[in-house]
């Protein structure tokens, strides 16, 4: 498998994840058919289209509306198979792995619009976890973006800083993507085996 179609694969997989977790959101609240589909494009495509907003870009799935597409599938899988999904464990490290691959494209796009680190950090850091807070805020729950006690969007910080550097040092696109998304995957995934968290305010 050719790196373009490995990267395709696992955003794919990283859209289909992400929008099951806005459908099973907006089931657990009683929504319609119509406000899970919507509840479902929050998280898949949020970060993506605010980062592009604000950078100036195309919104990407106008150009990519296969995006569209398996949003709208998560949703639907939400909508028909949330009891079942809400048990399923391994969608927890799905759902790592499209935050990784997520922090280090939104990374890659504002690095190739020659914006410096602290925009770098920013882009790639909303592109993963932008999405999820919307979700959150729509649906009137408390942001799990903030209240979240594993660590996440730090996860993606990571990879984005991990990325820039790689690509700013040897200038090997490829080899900053890899090691970007397996750092962010990798702090995702000591979070969620050790219950790991950033110290709180004692006060």
């Amino acid at each position: 498998m050719s790196p373009d179609l490995l990267f395709l694969f696992t955003d794919r997989i990283g859209v289909f994840v992400f929008a099951i977790s806005g459908g099973i959101v907006a089931v657990r609240k009683e929504m319609d058919l119509f406000g899970v589909i919507v509840m479902a494009f929050l998280p898949a495509i949020g970060g993506g289209t605010l980062r592009d907003l604000i950078l100036s870009q195309p919104v990407f799935w106008l150009e990519d509306t296969q995006t569209l597409g398996f949003a709208i599938a998560g949703g639907l899988a939400a909508f028909f198979f949330h009891r079942w999904l809400e048990n399923f464990r391994p969608l927890r490290w799905a759902d790592a792995i499209g935050m990784a691959l997520f922090a280090v494209t939104g990374a890659a796009k504002a690095a190739a619009l020659g914006y410096g680190w602290p925009v770098v950090l920013i882009m790639g850091t909303m592109t993963a976890s932008a999405g999820g807070l919307l979700r959150d805020v729509v649906a009137n729950e408390k942001p799990l973006l903030l209240l979240k006690s594993e660590i996440y969007a730090t996860a993606a910080l990571l990879g984005s800083l991990v990325y820039f550097l790689t690509s700013l040092w040897t200038g090997d696109e490829f080899l900053a993507f890899v090691l970007g998304l397996g750092s962010a995957f990798v702090l995702r995934a000591l979070g969620i085996i050790f219950k790991l968290s950033l110290p709180r305010s004692p006060f």
